[in-house]
């Protein structure tokens, strides 16, 4: 299994609008062969002092693929490069994390 943590980090003032097409482009992804989990998270308000906050401008998207192949696949899909297309003006920064177990 393959383990993705993205990090995008909005311009000031439009995460809403950002994760407003990701979740536009969730069911496409959600239907992909090898898709396991995909979905974005935030900051859990106010947890206290062990959480280290990711932001306002911040979401993470947390992902399982069942293999390399079905991951770069992922990326390949028209409707990925659809919502790449759509999100690029909204994204200030983007850091993407490809893993596996240890």
């Amino acid at each position: 299994m393959i383990h993705v943590v993205a990090v995008i980090t909005a311009k000031p003032g439009q995460r809403e609008k950002l994760l407003e097409l990701f979740r536009a482009n969730m069911p496409a992804v959600l239907a992909e062969e090898g898709c396991i989990e995909y979905g974005p998270v935030v900051d859990l308000p106010d947890f206290g002092p062990v959480q280290t906050p990711i932001g306002p401008d911040t979401f993470m998207v947390i992902e399982k693929w069942s293999s390399p192949e079905t991951l770069k696949a992922h990326g390949a899909a028209p409707h990925m490069v659809a919502y790449g297309k759509a999100a690029r003006e909204f994204i200030a920064s983007r850091t993407i994390h490809v893993l596996t177990g240890a």
